[in-house]
């Protein structure tokens, strides 16, 4: 098990084309941990911004009487890919996983499988 700051680390070590990664709890949209990001990349801003993402698919999902979990979210920019994967484990309800993805450098497929995997060592 690793705590958020080496997972956070190893996402931006391991995941090619990475620009920030954030912890986010989507209750009050506060990003527990960053790494990455810059003054040109605000991850707290982006940490805020996702939550808003994250809350109204739970609520379409809801109203549709969808009864499944999401697994990510994908947003694809001109330049960047944007992903948000929500953790299943219990002790990381209401968190999810958002890492930016320059789209030229990065492997959309492997991303998502670094960052599933990450996320089955996070300890919370």
């Amino acid at each position: 098990m690793a705590n958020t700051e080496a997972s956070l680390k190893e996402a931006m070590g391991s995941i090619d084309g990475a620009i920030g990664v954030a912890l986010v709890d989507y209750t009050s949209g506060m990003a527990l941990g960053t790494v990455g990001g810059g003054k040109n990349f605000d991850l707290e801003v982006a940490a805020a911004g996702n939550t808003d993402v994250v809350r109204a698919k739970l609520r379409t999902m809801e109203h549709l009487g969808l009864q499944d979990e999401i697994e990510d979210i994908l947003i694809t920019l001109g330049t960047q890919y944007h992903l948000i994967r929500l953790l299943r484990a219990k002790s990381g309800n209401g968190l999810f996983l958002y890492i930016a993805l320059d789209a030229g450098k990065s492997n959309l497929a492997m991303a998502r499988h670094q960052l599933r995997r990450i996320e089955a060592h996070l300890e919370v």
